[in-house]
């Protein structure tokens, strides 16, 4: 009997070792990764440059608390706002923790504003974290179940729907900003209408809000350039990542920039090892590795050739219904649930993900090759046909 909370429903494998694109079990079984521990694994498994990093830091420096000056976290914020043209940096552990500043954030802002009870417009259908702060600002009934009171302050409106925000900004006083994904990931990796973020930019710069960007999924190259948001050439005033930041160290961060800047002072927020110096080596080599092999480019390129496969293979298939997403963020939208395609692709070699029910999600390494990505079309493809058709 295992010690461990039952909080997983968790697959019947054990991975003992990676490389590339690829995991081996406590048997020896080989498996092609296309889920990257859930879009974490940007340069995939054992990266040698990530590898010698890593293991050079551990034996200079893991730890030294944010008390004291830490060059590498100096680093890598000055890297990220170069990349993002972001103004400053807050780090934390994780996505929850990093969406946890920007809603500190959003609400110390509406407080220097004069704003009582400062409001937060979220999405329906959104996923921002676990804790009671952002499963309180998510947008699914079945995280949020069992842990009311939720935190108030928060004002949901349909996705990708700006009248219902533009309504809202003539009928509530109390709004200070809006939390949004470029693509919701959890929600069945849903993409607006393209013009929505830039809308959206407009609106909250004409209402003096801050628009504050979920980018812990979409960020980090995995749509085709650094952030989700750079496809419709703006920049907002809060964007938080996590995930593939660190390639498997934990890591988040909140961005601030514009309207944002300066809103915290010390002892407004804080991290015991929020941008240690381990895990900020994690996101600086993660980044430069990026940026000498040309990862983000390469994923617009890579992802669009997946979707291609997956559309001839699949195209007129009962039970297909459309494939969606941008970049190596990609949801086979099929009609009915499909949560058993997890057990079946296991069998066969292959990690996915099924979200929102009935929506394959593949969010692949960064590193994965062309013949790589052929193998993963060959793959599932198959499974998806006998499945819509059993």
């Amino acid at each position: 009997m295992s010690h461990v909370m039952n909080t997983y429903s968790r697959q019947p494998v054990a991975f003992v070792r990676g490389e590339g694109v690829w995991l081996w079990d406590s048997g020896g079984k080989r498996y092609l990764d296309g889920l990257a521990g859930i879009a974490v694994n940007t340069l995939g498994h054992a990266h040698p440059r990530l590898t010698a990093a890593l293991s050079e830091q551990i034996g200079k420096l893991i730890h030294c608390s944010n008390v004291y000056q830490i060059p590498a976290q100096e680093s890598l914020a000055d890297k990220l706002c170069a990349l993002s043209g972001m103004d400053e940096v807050f780090f934390s552990n994780s996505g929850c923790e990093a969406n946890e500043a920007a809603i500190k954030l959003a609400r110390l802002y509406g407080h220097k504003r004069g704003i009582e009870a400062p409001a937060i417009i979220v999405m329906e259908k959104s996923f921002h974290g676990r804790t009671l702060a952002t499963l309180s600002a998510t947008g699914n009934r079945r995280v949020q179940a069992g842990f009311e009171p939720l935190v108030k302050g928060f004002v949901r409106v349909p996705y990708d729907d700006l009248a219902a925000v533009r309504h809202l900004a003539t009928n509530n006083r109390d709004v200070v900003a809006v939390l949004v994904e470029p693509i919701q990931g959890e929600g069945g990796i849903r993409t607006p209408d393209a013009s929505y973020l830039q809308e959206l930019r407009r609106i909250c710069s004409e209402n003096n809000w801050l628009m504050m960007l979920d980018e812990v999924q979409t960020g980090i190259g995995r749509t085709g350039c650094w952030f989700a948001h750079q496809h419709a050439a703006i920049v907002p005033d809060v964007m938080t990542l996590a995930k593939g930041l660190g390639s498997g160290v934990p890591i988040g961060a909140c961005l601030a920039a514009g309207a944002a800047t300066g809103t915290f002072g010390p002892g407004n927020h804080g991290s015991t090892f929020g941008g240690n110096p381990l895990a900020c080596v994690a996101g600086l080599t993660t980044l430069n590795v990026m940026e000498q092999d040309n990862l983000p480019a390469y994923a617009g390129q890579l992802g669009q050739f997946i979707r291609n496969g997956i559309t001839a293979a699949l195209q007129g298939v009962k039970g297909f219904q459309e494939i969606r997403g941008q970049g190596l963020m990609i949801g086979i939208v099929l009609d009915k649930p499909c949560a058993e395609l997890v057990k079946l692709a296991l069998a066969r070699g292959l990690l996915i993900n099924v979200t929102a029910d009935s929506v394959v999600r593949l969010l692949p390494p960064l590193v994965m090759s062309q013949d790589e990505a052929q193998q993963l079309v060959d793959i599932l493809c198959p499974l998806i046909k006998d499945f819509l058709q059993s």
